[in-house]
This record gives C-alpha cells, sequence and structure tokens, in this order.
C-alpha cells in the first residue's frame, strides 16, 4: 500500500474558506472553496456566524479528501483570518454570539479610554502591538459587556473564546483540544512576545477571564487528530494566515520581507530571534514558534487593498469584476491626478488612526472610471511603500519584495509596486503561499520535512518585476499620495 503522500490545508479567509491538497513538490491536486456570508449590524462592525465558519470548512475539506481520496492525506495544516474572536459553551461547544471579524472597529472606544489611561506603552512594550480595535482584546471586552450570554458564561465558568484556528481546531478534534498556536495568540493583545505566554498582568486589565483561553501551542507537531473522509488525520500545523505566507514566501532569513495582498495588505518582515523593537508604529509579531523557539517579525497592517476594488465592483459599480481593474489602469497613462486614500475602516500602520475615512482628491470632469480604477490600484502600491519606508527607519531595507494573494494575479499591479517601491518584485509559482505555508509548517509537524527550510523546495519563484520608472516621477507620486493622506488625516 502506497504510504500517505499528500498535505491537506484548511485556510480559513475573512471572505472565503478554502481547503486544498498537496504534494511534498509544492504542487496542488484539489481544492475546494465556499464563501463566507459577511454581516454588518452597524457602522464599523463585522461579523461572521461561527457556525457557519466551522460547516463551511468542514464541507471544503469533506469534498478534498473524496476527491483525492483519504488513504492519500498524510496530515492537516490550518491557517486563518487573524484577530477575529468567536465565543462559545464549554459545554455543548455551540457559539454563544456572532464571531466579531478583525475588520470591526467597536472596541474603539474602549482602545481610546486604555490609551488615555497612559497604558499603551506598557502594552507595546509587552506584546508588540499598539492600542487598536484591530486587535482581539478589545473585542474580548467588548463582548463580555454587551452580549449577556457572553458574560454568563464567564461568570458561570462555561465561557470558551479563541481567533477562528481556536475554533476549528475545538470542532475539528470534536472538542478534545482547546489551543492557539502563538502566531495567532501574538495577535490578541494579551500575549508576552518575550516568553509566548498570557500575560496575567494584561489578562486582568482587560478583565477578560482566564480560564477561557485557550491554551499556546507551537506551530507545528501534534496538535489534535481529525475524522475527514472517515479518515483519523493529525492535525500537525497551524499558523495565522500573515505567518504562513511568510513562511510559505521562504523568508526565513532575518531581512527577507513579504507582502500579501487580499482584503487588506499584510507586509512581514524577518527580524530575526529576538522581540524587534519599532519607533515607527509598527508591529512587532512572531514569525512562527517552532520547538518551543521563537523567530520574530516587523509587520505592517493595511486595512484596505482588494476591499477597495470590490468596493469599485459592488459599492459604486464602477467595474463589473476585479479583473478589469487592469485593462482599466493599462487604458490610461495616468490616474488625471485622481488620488484614492481608501481608509474605509480606518488607517493602519503607520498611522494608526480608527476614526479616519476614506478620500478620493482631483476629480475633474474629465476623470473616468478607468482613471479611479487605476488610482484605487496606486493606493495599493502608495501604501505599501509607506510600510516599507517605515521598515527602512526601523530595522530593514527592502531590497526585494516577495508578493502574493489574489491582486497579485494582476500584472499591471505587480509591475507599479515595483516602479514605486524601487525595488525588484518576486511573484511565486503558487500565488496562495498562505495555504503553502500552513502545507510546510504541517509537513514539518508530521515528519514529511526535518525543518521549515528543507520544506522550503515546495516554494518557487515565477516572476520578477523590475522597476521601470525613472527616480523623478516616483518621487512626484509619493508627494501627490503624502499630501493626500494628510487631508485624510485632518479631515
Amino acid at each position: 500500500m502506497t504510504p500517505p503522500d499528500l498535505i491537506l490545508v484548511l485556510d480559513e479567509g475573512t471572505t472565503s474558506t478554502r481547503a486544498l491538497a498537496f504534494t511534498t513538490a509544492g504542487a496542488i491536486v484539489a481544492t475546494a472553496a465556499r464563501p463566507i456570508p459577511q454581516h454588518y449590524p452597524a457602522s464599523g462592525w463585522v461579523e461572521h456566524d461561527a457556525g457557519d465558519l466551522w460547516a463551511l470548512s468542514r464541507d471544503c475539506l469533506e469534498e478534498v479528501a473524496a476527491a483525492v481520496g483519504g488513504d492519500r492525506i498524510a496530515c492537516l495544516g490550518l491557517t486563518n483570518q487573524r484577530e477575529t474572536v468567536v465565543f462559545w459553551d464549554r459545554m455543548t461547544g455551540a457559539p454563544l454570539a456572532p464571531a466579531i471579524v478583525w475588520q470591526d472597529r467597536r472596541g474603539a472606544d474602549l482602545c481610546d479610554g486604555w490609551r488615555d489611561a497612559g497604558l499603551e506603552p506598557a502594552v507595546q512594550a509587552t506584546t508588540g502591538l499598539v492600542l487598536d480595535p484591530y486587535f482581539s482584546a478589545s473585542k474580548i471586552a467588548w463582548a463580555l459587556g454587551h452580549w449577556p450570554a457572553v458574560a454568563t458564561a464567564a461568570a458561570t465558568g462555561t465561557l470558551l473564546l479563541g481567533t477562528v484556528d481556536s475554533w476549528l481546531l475545538y470542532r475539528l478534534t470534536g472538542g478534545r483540544v482547546h489551543a492557539t498556536d502563538a502566531t495567532n495568540a501574538s495577535r490578541t493583545l494579551l500575549m508576552d512576545l518575550a516568553t509566548c505566554t498570557w500575560d496575567a498582568g494584561l489578562v486582568e486589565r482587560f478583565a477578560i477571564p482566564a480560564a477561557a483561553l485557550p491554551a499556546i501551542t507551537d506551530c507545528a507537531g501534534a496538535l489534535g487528530t481529525a475524522t475527514i473522509g472517515g479518515r483519523t488525520i493529525p492535525i500537525t500545523g497551524c499558523a495565522g494566515d500573515q505567518h504562513a505566507a511568510a513562511i510559505g514566501q521562504a523568508c526565513l532569513a532575518p531581512g527577507m520581507v513579504k507582502a500579501t495582498y487580499g482584503t487588506g495588505t499584510f507586509v512581514l518582515a524577518h527580524a530575526g530571534a529576538a522581540p524587534p523593537v519599532s519607533t515607527h508604529r509598527l508591529l512587532a509579531t512572531l514569525a512562527w514558534r517552532l520547538g518551543g523557539g521563537p523567530a520574530y517579525a516587523l509587520e505592517g497592517s493595511i486595512f484596505t487593498a482588494g476591499a477597495a476594488v470590490q468596493w469599485l465592483r459592488d459599492g459604486i459599480g464602477v467595474i463589473g469584476s476585479a479583473a478589469e481593474t487592469e485593462a482599466l489602469a493599462r487604458s490610461v497613462t495616468d490616474s488625471g491626478g485622481v488620488v484614492v486614500v481608501p481608509a474605509f475602516t480606518g488607517m493602519g500602520a503607520p498611522h494608526w488612526r480608527a476614526d479616519v475615512r476614506g478620500l478620493i482628491t482631483g476629480v475633474t470632469a474629465a476623470t473616468t472610471r478607468a482613471h479611479l480604477a487605476r488610482a484605487t490600484l496606486e493606493a495599493v502600491a502608495q501604501q505599501t511603500a509607506d510600510l516599507l519606508d517605515a521598515l527602512a527607519a526601523d530595522v530593514v531595507a527592502a531590497t526585494r519584495l516577495r508578493v502574493d494573494g489574489g491582486m497579485v494575479a494582476n500584472d499591471w499591479l505587480c509591475q507599479h509596486l515595483a516602479d514605486v517601491l524601487g525595488i525588484p518584485v518576486e511573484r511565486p509559482r503558487v500565488i496562495e503561499t498562505t495555504a503553502l505555508g500552513a502545507a510546510m509548517l504541517a509537513g514539518v509537524g508530521a515528519g514529511l520535512f526535518a525543518d521549515l527550510a528543507e520544506a522550503s523546495a515546495m516554494h518557487a519563484a515565477e516572476r520578477v518585476f523590475t522597476p521601470a520608472i525613472d527616480p523623478a516621477t516616483r518621487t512626484a507620486g509619493r508627494a501627490r499620495w503624502a499630501h493626500a493622506v494628510r487631508q485624510a488625516l485632518t479631515v
């Protein structure tokens, strides 16, 4: 009998959940996907039904297992949208409330209060993060204060909570495992970055019941078992989506940088074996933890990237599909003076302003939908440049950027990134690098690879885009962008 030779991955994102089967050479042999319904009960609020997250994920896993044959699956890896919080009952396993999604801003007032109380310097020194509703702590505190079912479960000791990886691990293992990997834990505002343990002082300060929190684990190893396709499959890898993408991009040495372009954009720079310190409002976070040993990263988060293209399509009907933006951008020589600042849910790094909203400047009677589409894509590149400038001012001066995510199928965007950044931009053969990184971790955890360096053979470059504009044009574009951002910040 042929031994199992495939790695199954569950990639639970913000707008869709997918299952993929990889060979150990990095080829995808089967996929399944389901859209995740989004719920917007109030301005700035974003929710998921936790039951949907589990049911849709389970369906995808079963579909792929049926396609490849359960006997071929050696192990399972998980990767997920980070910061999103799920609340459920310890006794029944049933969700107690909606999942509060990472984009949700309802915790802004709590963060303002904590900041006004002078907590941010100590919080950043401990966790590497800033006080922003993006992170999980304010979402948890808000739920405890506003949802009676959550508060009652906390009072009676039946509350379990965690990020999406915790919820999926719990359901996959039939309630036997309540755990989170260290990368996801590092995004909660509750984990001591140096020790990779829950910080008792912060847990108490934010009034979060410690007994409801999951155990913190490595990113690879024996994390539990799941029954999929009628077989028991070991779960051997888990990481938050951006950490998994950095691994999938083989950013395994200090100084290597990746950017993932999805709903938002997330730039991670490998920063070595010690927690980094940012003086430019970037986030210190984990790259991964293996064998109890952490590797660290600096991260910059852009809240709106692909979501801006979705807005062009669904919000104002400028395009019929996301793919149209490439042809529209090519159809004009420039944006006609239009600058889009897509701060739909505030601005992330390096500004961290939850109150800022989007702005469009430079519109004239000659403005067309092509100008607007091009300006929206240009905003993605300009925001990336802001993050790389902050990285360079801190500790990591990028000499090459590895990119992934659905948006980088757009050749025009990749070339524009290279032009704006002034460095080569490398696109991988497999743009599903988030899932690929989870596969690499699961392979290491299952013993299919000795380490991540060996697993990185699953990664390969497909194309490199090199800068093709003169420095003066680059500088002028950066200046227009900076002016528009200053306007958005002062409105």
